[in-house]
């Protein structure tokens, strides 16, 4: 299979704990791309934040970010495909955190919006570079709204989402990025529908597209590439639904696929 599509998550995927990429990874990326390849990243990130990776990167094609919910062109900014969480959901979600006290986030113009400066979202912007804005959300929460991220325990955040799939799972897409990220999109706001939406624009298959990942919120992506890849250090049940497991995020896992199955294919 001659494969013309790669997408690769961000955090704890391309990125190695440290936050950084190797120089092989980025090598290979560029031979990928100088083969005709496009090569890009799908991530829960915003815009500014993934942009900035993909720029040290040295890519220019559009991005996928908040989780699938946007696509902008890397250089010139426009967007291509945008879907925006519906507003009666955000206004539901926001009374059942205020109801709970629970940490909400929330995004639009890819800024970051917050409630309480606390360690949540200080260690949440640690990771992801991402300016923020601490005040009312009721005065934000009609804006739109790519994604809204509960950030809190594991096992609240599994609560959290038992107890909310039944009641918005007809209206959002509800999915984890990190074992204590609980994150909302729209419906069409995966990484599923992203890719699907940016095969079709560069004028590829499905079947021709690589996507990677680590983490749930990458299933939708790994189910509709012709090669859904897994790293090592994923999700025992994205391993078991994937294509490929490859190496792990420290150990060039990206590099290695695209080594493999476009490089020496």
């Amino acid at each position: 299979m001659t494969y013309k599509l790669v997408a690769s998550d961000l955090d704890d995927t391309l990125l190695r704990d440290d936050l950084t990429i190797s120089e092989e990874t980025i090598k290979a990326m560029h031979q990928a791309v100088a083969q005709g390849v496009t090569v890009t990243i799908a991530t829960g990130r915003s815009f500014p934040s993934a942009a900035k990776i993909a720029n040290q990167i040295g890519l220019n094609v559009p991005i996928i970010t908040y989780q699938g919910a946007s696509i902008k062109n890397l250089l010139d900014e426009e967007v291509l495909y945008e879907r925006m969480v519906p507003v009666e959901s955000a206004r539901y979600l926001l009374d059942y955190c205020e109801k709970r006290n629970l940490h909400l986030q929330l995004y639009h113009g890819d800024q970051l919006y917050a409630a309480e400066d606390n360690d949540k979202i200080k260690n949440y912007v640690r990771l992801s570079k991402t300016p923020y804005i601490i005040g009312d959300l009721r005065q934000w929460i009609d804006i739109p709204q790519p994604k809204l991220l509960i950030v809190d325990k594991p096992e609240v955040c599994d609560q959290i989402r038992e107890e909310l799939l039944p009641l918005l799972g007809d209206q959002m897409h509800i999915t984890k990025s990190k074992p204590h990220y609980l994150e909302f999109m729209h419906k069409e706001g995966t990484k599923g529908h992203a890719i699907a939406f940016l095969a079709n624009h560069i004028g590829c298959t499905l079947d021709e597209v690589i996507a990677l990942g680590d983490a749930w919120n990458d299933r939708e992506m790994l189910e509709v590439a012709g090669l859904g890849v897994a790293m090592d250090n994923a999700l025992p049940e994205l391993k078991e639904l994937a294509n490929y497991v490859t190496k792990s995020n420290n150990e060039d896992g990206v590099r290695h696929v695209i080594e493999k199955f476009i490089l020496n294919a």
